[in-house]
């Protein structure tokens, strides 16, 4: 380890928190947004108006959203709120989703209903049933299931009995992995918008900010060039 990084980073005291903060955290009032700078005013009367820090900013910006999304739809939701929550704590929302089923019975059913939903099933089962009608009508002189196959509409009312409720076993999990999974997608692409309208807050923040001081600069510059025109003037003069 250098002596540099053995060194403490130089700290500063958050005005809006209270809280010590590392260098890196600070943050200048004058590049915070308009209505966040007045919503910690409006919050603390007694900030100085200077400096903040990046957990504050965080936590200002949530609010903003949060009363902006307030005043458009009235109210939020438990869903919404845990957006705005993850984003002031920094955290990703972005999670894998394709996990496999924990349970054993669950791995069946996905099974089941992913061969029942097949061509192979359906060849295997068409030569099962070609099969046993032959063995009976044609190969057997005392067949066990003689025509019209009683037992064989047996056997198949049970194997349906018993498959569709493991098929609608596997969709009922396939809904819920589609509707976890609409969800997902909901709160990137909310997160997405609070933060795509926050960095146009912030561009256009800058680019009066910027425009402003480029007026300034062009007064100074037009006030330096009379004053050199005038010398000139006056040179010429003498």
């Amino acid at each position: 380890m250098s002596p540099e990084d053995g060194q403490m980073q130089p700290s500063f005291i958050c005005p809006t928190c209270g809280k010590s903060r590392s260098s890196s955290q600070r943050v200048a009032a004058e590049r915070l947004l308009d209505k966040i700078r007045s919503r910690i005013q409006a919050n603390l009367p007694g900030w100085d108006g200077q400096v903040t820090c990046r957990t504050c900013l965080r936590h200002y910006r949530v609010l903003v959203l949060r009363e902006a999304m307030e005043r458009q739809r009235g109210s939020i939701d438990d869903l919404d709120a845990s957006i705005l929550a993850r984003m002031e704590q920094n955290q990703l929302l972005a999670r894998n989703l394709a996990q496999p089923p924990p349970r054993l019975g669950a791995r069946v059913a996905d099974a089941v209903a992913t061969f029942g939903g097949s061509w192979l099933f359906l060849g295997l089962f068409g030569g099962v049933l070609a099969v046993w009608m032959m063995v009976n009508v044609l190969l057997l002189s005392r067949p066990f299931d003689p025509y019209p196959f009683i037992l064989l509409n047996l056997v198949l009312s049970c194997l349906a009995a018993v498959q569709a409720p493991v098929i609608l076993m596997s969709q009922n999990r396939q809904a819920t992995r589609d509707r976890a999974r609409a969800e997902h997608d909901y709160e990137i692409n909310l997160k997405a918008e609070l933060e795509v309208r926050l960095l146009h807050e912030k561009v256009d923040h800058l680019v009066l900010d910027e425009w402003q001081n480029l007026l300034e600069a062009q007064a100074v510059q037009t006030e330096m060039l009379d004053e050199l025109l005038e010398r000139v003037s006056d040179d010429e003069a003498h």
